[in-house]
């Protein structure tokens, strides 16, 4: 009940009564439904919180967001930022207009100079925005390529990168010791400041080739960066996009996909079918807030989109080949395919593997010029965005695409080209649910026959030949996450080489498929 006096929102501390009614009328479920509620609140996993919108401590709402921000502000003032510019911005979600107008009334009110970005922005701005306007912090309303019914709240620090241990632990603990959110001043100055203009004005001078010629289909899949990688793509000179009219403007039902995650079987069959109809020579599929990105390459046998290593390998290798930097540093994760260091020690480049999050990737290093990890996440300009820009990464793509076009090449004819030098790096991911709390048994006794690292206390890194495999579980559901590489050594038979690494595979998958 003390929650319920301290919701400052009419609408869930409605709903809390009513439910509470449900079980002191011995409803069925009501119980078990109340307790899921009032479980301990939301924490910081890997990009910030997320979680359904519904009423409680474990859920997304205005009182959750208001002692979040209390938080944050108090984090901000006792290491020194107090008074300083917070920059806020939000998707097209569910709750998301409220919960942002929440986030800059505490900062405004809290004695920060909040700054509100206009309606529903891309991630990628919000990141660009802290450093352009001299920001001491971000914070983002956005559940990124979550289901419909998620939310979620990311903080980014004033180096423009999301914050990490322990720093996400302390704005946990302050929220935890905030008060009633009902009794927090909500109602400060805020001013709004756009930029766009500006974000798109670097983005659009990416491109390192001359080739302008490519038809590109596109969808944002519903969400929030559909216009502005349209328009990032004209100002760089490639005019011929189509966009897949059913996905194009921001809807927080997401009407036409299962999941508006473009890594999902079945979220980018629209922008294939258009792709094919148009005669396009690249698709690219955007998430929700536009911080992800995934493309798709015609092949003989259709249209396919490629993994997120493939194309992490494909834009690495084109941007050090390109790049004027005299020491370039390029990163990738633990769970990510180990072609990028390959490319680098060919270029001379330097190569950072860190723990999963661009949190991580971005202070990978001093010279850092690419990252990415094998979710979809690229950051190819880390001066402007220290964070994942499906953006960005649209018009570098296209960029890529339309240098190959002009030379009779194309995307997968590189990949062919990057097996032949490097090895085909064959990868996949298994989940392995289990049951009990702690970590799963694996961690405790691994598999014998191989040899054992350990990153961090939940990740194990396992190597056996030119195998590996990398186990962490998930931080949301209870899932063994394992993540697959067989490597075939390079040599000019790149199709036999697929098949004997595909084999491996698969055979590698069945093993893990055991492991608890």
């Amino acid at each position: 009940m003390r929650w319920i006096a301290d919701d400052p929102d009419p609408a869930t501390r409605a709903s809390l009564q009513q439910l509470v009614a449900s079980a002191m009328a011995g409803v069925p479920g009501a119980d078990d439904e109340l307790a899921d509620l009032m479980r301990s609140p939301l924490r910081f996993g890997t990009a910030g919180l997320r979680g359904p919108v519904r009423a409680g401590p474990a859920g997304m709402n205005v009182a959750v967001v208001v002692r979040t921000t209390a938080a944050l502000a108090e984090w901000l003032r006792r290491n020194g930022h107090g008074g300083g510019t917070v920059v806020v911005g939000r998707d097209a979600r569910h709750g998301s207009v409220a919960f942002a107008a929440a986030v800059a009334g505490v900062l405004g009110a809290a004695g920060f100079d909040a700054v509100a970005l206009p309606g529903a922005s891309p991630t990628p701005l919000l990141a660009f925005a802290v450093r352009h306007l001299g920001a001491v912090a971000g914070v983002q309303v956005t559940a990124s390529h979550n289901p419909a019914s998620d939310n979620g709240y990311k903080v980014y620090l004033g180096d423009g990168a999301q914050l990490v241990p322990p720093v996400d632990t302390q704005i946990e603990e302050l929220a935890a010791a905030a008060g009633a959110a009902v009794a927090i001043r909500a109602d400060g100055p805020v001013r709004s400041a756009d930029p766009l203009p500006e974000y798109l004005e670097r983005v659009a001078a990416l491109p390192r080739g001359a080739a302008r010629g490519l038809r590109i289909a596109l969808t944002p899949l519903h969400g929030v960066g559909g216009a502005a990688a349209v328009q990032a793509l004209a100002l760089a000179g490639f005019t011929d996009v189509h966009v897949v009219a059913a996905q194009a403007v921001p809807d927080p039902d997401f009407p036409t996909v299962g999941s508006p995650n473009p890594e999902h079987p079945g979220t980018t069959d629209a922008l294939l079918a258009l792709a094919a109809d148009v005669d396009a020579d690249l698709a690219v599929a955007l998430d929700p807030d536009a911080d992800r990105c995934a493309l798709g390459v015609a092949e003989p046998a259709g249209w396919r989109m490629l993994s997120g290593d493939e194309t992490g390998a494909v834009l690495g290798e084109h941007l050090l080949r390109t790049g004027r930097h005299p020491d370039p540093l390029v990163a990738t994760t633990v769970v990510s395919s180990s072609m990028l260091r390959a490319v680098a020690s060919a270029r001379g480049a330097r190569f950072a593997e860190t723990l999963t999050g661009f949190k991580w990737i971005v202070r990978a290093g001093a010279g850092l010029v690419y990252g990415y990890e094998e979710a979809l996440g690229y950051c190819v300009d880390p001066d402007a965005v220290r964070d994942k820009d499906g953006i960005a990464t649209t018009v570098v793509a296209a960029d890529l695409a339309a240098t190959l076009r002009a030379t009779g090449s194309s995307l997968p004819a590189r990949l062919d080209e990057l097996a032949a030098t490097y090895g085909v790096h064959a990868t996949a991911q298994v989940t392995v649910p289990f049951t009990g709390g702690g970590l799963p048994a694996v961690f405790s006794t691994p598999p014998g026959g191989w040899d054992v690292e350990r990153p961090a206390p939940d990740v194990l890194v396992l190597r056996r030949g030119a195998a590996r495999v990398v186990v962490r579980p998930s931080g949301t559901e209870p899932i063994l996450k394992t993540y697959l590489e067989v490597v075939e050594e390079p040599g000019p038979d790149v199709t036999a080489a697929r098949a004997r690494a595909s084999a491996q595979l698969e055979a590698l998958a069945t093993e893990t498929r055991e492991w608890r």
